[in-house]
């Protein structure tokens, strides 16, 4: 790129510093009038051009922290205790605790090194002295490093380095920082460029725009504009846009509202009837347990009287021919607080919705839901202890269970997986049960996403009214958000760090 056409394309800033190359980074931007920030842009646009090189350099630098800044004035609190001790050759300790001015932590400190150094010893009580003469006056490595700080941690001294190890274990007394420092190189084109006529540079000014005012009035005529520089990288702007969680329920929730499925909508916080009693989980079922579920205090009022009679019967008795679960049912276990462990919970209250109405055609229809869960579940790659979960059942005296494997494949297909399997499985609320997994292609291993079934007569009698079909499933959404988006490790969906949230590609289905 020759001189001239570098010069045209110099803007203001670059223009300010370039007279000032030679000098300190920090001295530029004196010099320039800019700030900080602006002569670091104005350097890298120079840097696009090959005009300098920017070199950083990164150190570690080892500090005084605000322990240590008191010790270097009033000296390390085992000095101070061996003064003390130094003067009275033998001193009760809690009078030396007493006189000594520490608190109780940095008298035991400076007790644990005077012992370790042996420049002092314990017995009955008493401190005694055992330092000579010369170890009471000479200072310690430790003092000597507090002294000599700052210092770079890369070029420490072996004396140095032990003393850094000791004084790093105890409480601000030194700090870490790493300090960077800039550099500018000028090139053999900038050199050229500032050896050229600078006042030809400055008499070069060209218009950095065209106004609509300009445009009117025809003012632009023989005017120069600065010429475009379209090599050089720019900024990325990030616009905002949703976070790719809510991008992806907004999408399940259209897929099946494209499916004819009506939305269910309820409250995070429910109580243990509608979250296992009213889906005939026994009442000593282990996901009752504090191992399994988030419970919070004070408890819940319980629905129409006649519901929780007929549940109490399905799990005490049986209905349909059943026998239930054959104990007795306590309905101050089903009162208990808790966050919905699923969703499934507002399908057994849309079933009782469905219930009080008049109309027998409107008992029957297809209802989904998309929220948050809890469980008290150990956090790996695939399991989290809040999770989206995307619910849905389908009320219809004609249901069977070849139509539940037709929605869950419809479902997996719209939201990009293409290889799916069903395994047999037990749920205490469905019969028959199945699991399904999703070919998860970053992992290169199945991966488990559904747990569906035909809710058992015990569920849809006491609530429903009738044993009426009812295809049930509920998969783990979030484990389906990590596939449209290419996230490998479930945690990384909510760390909130926002070079991800940038980087992710708006969904578009």
């Amino acid at each position: 790129m020759e001189t001239k056409e570098i010069i045209e394309k110099l803007s203001p800033m670059e223009r300010k510093v370039l007279p000032y190359l030679e000098e300190p980074i920090e001295k530029i931007g004196e010099k320039s009038g800019l700030d900080a920030t602006s002569v670091l842009r104005a350097l890298e646009f120079l840097k696009n051009k090959e005009v300098v090189k920017i070199r950083e350099k990164t150190e570690k630098i080892v500090d005084l922290d605000v322990n240590g800044i008191l010790y270097r004035k009033k000296g390390l609190p085992e000095r101070r205790l061996l003064n003390i001790i130094a003067e009275k050759k033998t001193i009760d300790m809690e009078e030396a605790e007493k006189h000594s001015g520490l608190n109780e932590n940095e008298f035991k400190a400076a007790l644990g090194a005077l012992k370790k150094k042996a420049l002092i010893k314990l017995a009955n009580g008493k401190l005694m002295l055992e330092a000579k003469p010369e170890e009471i006056t000479k200072k310690s490595l430790e003092e000597q490093f507090l002294d000599s700080l700052p210092l770079n941690l890369e070029e420490l001294k072996a004396e140095q380095k032990f003393a850094f190890d000791n004084l790093k274990k105890r409480k601000n007394i030194i700090n870490i920082e790493e300090k960077k420092t800039v550099t500018v190189e000028i090139t053999s084109l900038g050199k050229k460029l500032i050896s050229s006529d600078l006042k030809e540079i400055e008499e070069s000014k060209m218009l950095e725009k065209l106004t609509p005012e300009m445009i009117k009035n025809k003012s632009w005529r023989g005017k120069r504009f600065r010429r475009y520089d379209i090599i050089s990288p720019l900024p990325k702007i990030s616009g905002g846009k949703r976070h790719f969680v809510n991008q992806a329920t907004d999408y399940a929730r259209k897929i099946w509202t494209e499916m004819g499925f009506e939305e269910m909508s309820g409250s995070l916080i429910t109580s243990g009837f509608w979250n296992f009693d009213a889906l005939f989980t026994p009442q000593d079922h282990p996901a009752r347990e504090l191992h399994d579920t988030f419970f919070i205090a004070g408890n819940s009022n319980l629905p129409d009287k006649r519901i929780v009679q007929a549940v109490k019967q399905a799990h005490e008795t049986g209905v349909n021919g059943s026998k239930g679960w054959q104990y007795n049912w306590k309905e101050e276990d089903a009162e208990k607080t808790l966050l919905r462990t699923h969703t499934t919970c507002l399908s057994a209250q849309t079933l009782v919705r469905l219930r009080e109405q008049k109309d027998e055609g409107k008992k029957k229809g297809k209802f989904f839901s998309v929220g948050k869960c809890f469980r008290n579940e150990t956090i790996d790659w695939s399991h989290g202890f809040e999770f989206n979960q995307t619910e849905g059942i389908v009320v219809d005296e004609n249901a069977n269970f070849r139509h539940l494997l037709g929605y869950l494949k419809e479902f997996a297909k719209k939201m990009g997986f293409e290889k799916v399997r069903f395994r047999p499985h037990y749920f205490p609320y469905t019969e028959p049960s199945l699991e399904g997994d999703v070919w998860n292609e970053e992992r290169g291993e199945w991966m488990e996403v559904f747990a569906a079934g035909i809710f058992r007569p015990e569920v849809t009698k006491p609530l429903l009214g009738n044993a009426v079909p009812v295809l049930a499933w509920g998969p783990g959404f979030d484990r389906m958000i990590m596939k449209i988006f290419g996230i490998k490790d479930l945690r990384d969906m909510y760390k909130n760090n926002l070079t991800q949230l940038r980087d992710i590609k708006f969904l578009v289905k």
